[in-house]
């Protein structure tokens, strides 16, 4: 009797250890299948990506395509850039995929950035993008404004004026395009464009459509009380992006910058928003939720590093939340959160690659194939060559 009670305490002892194990390394989620190519061409810098799968399994990427600078002389590459336009490849398998782009649209005041799917309930396709100008370095003294500008000191290229936010729409899986449409400004932004009117709303990050119909867009601004931050903003629209309307705060402090963030709805209903941050030590990046409806959010850090994020409901409701990571190794990362999202300080990170060349990488968005593959798509860079968008195939495993 005392060898089996021996025997027994034995085998209790060891399933304990391997729960604490498991604890304190706990199982990932995620294995990866392949990265692959999406789009490149040594002429051209391509950077920004979105995806969304259509109702007939087509994969549409949308990016930022520009001119390579550097072959005309110039000794960097730049975000801003007169001949940046929104364009679109597609694929049936997410792999292959179209070898020229589709123009989505190239906005005649200038050059547009971070083209930002959403795929509605209804198929109606909308993009998000936002544009900079070609001016004067002295624009702002001339006009008599305070112009938002990026300037060269170097001398080597002009400067650029912001002019803020706009989206298209497609009713057709993307074959034509409508708008622009000019979303209202933030109240509080102090921002105006070189005609002196205040700016529309932009940021860069996932919108999505709640299970009310309703869509939400988080935005950024800056304000007077601290003009050299910026802060983010709750935009909704009732009629599926034709109008929007302000809602409220979501992040602001005195010394952190909150700006390109994705949000997403929970099935309890929470809206839950991630935050890429600036001047915040550790540039951790950070979460905001409302549990109202987008009536308020409370905000706080998430402690860890990586930018900007995207979060992609799967389909037992968990969340793949995907980020750039711009320190050594260069690179894109995941984790796979929880249904409500409250969890994302315990679970795991998965390295998805670190190969990068440099830190001028990432912008990650994701697409489900089927019920438990991921189509991750990212612009990368290798030996700080052309930039391009390549895309990994991750296997999610089932809860």
């Amino acid at each position: 009797m005392k060898k089996w009670t021996l025997v027994f305490l034995a085998a209790f002892m060891l399933v304990q250890i391997f729960e604490i194990q498991a604890q304190n390394n706990p199982v990932l989620d995620i294995t990866k299948v392949k990265d692959l190519i999406i789009y490149k061409d040594t002429l051209f810098y391509s950077a920004f990506p979105s995806v969304i799968k259509r109702p007939d399994g087509e994969i549409l990427v949308a990016f930022r395509r520009a001119p390579e600078r550097r072959l005309f002389g110039q000794q960097g590459i730049s975000h801003t850039d007169p001949n940046s336009y929104l364009v679109m490849v597609r694929s049936r398998d997410g792999e292959n995929w179209t070898k020229e782009p589709e123009l989505i649209f190239a906005h005649p005041f200038g050059g547009s950035q971070d083209p930002g799917l959403l795929q509605l309930k209804d198929g109606t396709l909308l993009c998000t993008s936002y544009l900079w100008g070609i001016v004067r370095s002295d624009a702002d003294t001339i006009l008599h404004r305070k112009l938002t500008l990026v300037k060269d000191n170097s001398g080597n290229r002009p400067a650029f004026v912001f002019l803020g936010g706009y989206l298209v729409r497609s009713s057709d899986g993307g074959k034509k395009w409508q708008g622009p449409v000019y979303p209202p400004h933030v109240p509080t932004d102090i921002q105006v464009n070189v005609w002196g009117k205040p700016l529309p709303a932009y940021n860069r990050g996932a919108l999505c459509e709640g299970e009310n119909g309703y869509i939400y867009w988080i935005v950024a601004a800056n304000s007077a009380e601290a003009p050299a931050k910026t802060s983010t903003h709750l935009l909704i629209s009732k009629d599926k992006g034709i109008t929007w309307n302000y809602s409220c705060q979501v992040a602001s402090d005195e010394k952190i910058s909150f700006n390109e963030t994705s949000i997403c709805e929970t099935p309890k209903g929470d809206l839950v928003a991630f935050l890429r941050t600036e001047n915040m030590p550790g540039q951790l990046s950070c979460i905001a939720r409302s549990t109202d409806g987008g009536k308020s959010f409370t905000w706080k850090s998430m402690g860890f590093y990586g930018y900007p994020l995207h979060a992609l409901k799967l389909n037992d409701n968990r969340v793949l939340l995907t980020y750039g990571y711009r320190l050594r190794p260069y690179g894109i990362r995941a984790r796979v959160l929880n249904p409500e999202c409250t969890d994302f300080e315990s679970a795991p990170e998965f390295i998805i690659r670190d190969d990068g060349g440099n830190g001028d990488l990432g912008y990650s968005w994701s697409a489900l194939l089927n019920d438990n593959r991921v189509l991750v798509v990212y612009y990368f860079n290798s030996n700080i060559g052309t930039r391009y968008i390549a895309a990994s195939i991750l296997n999610i495993s089932k809860k």
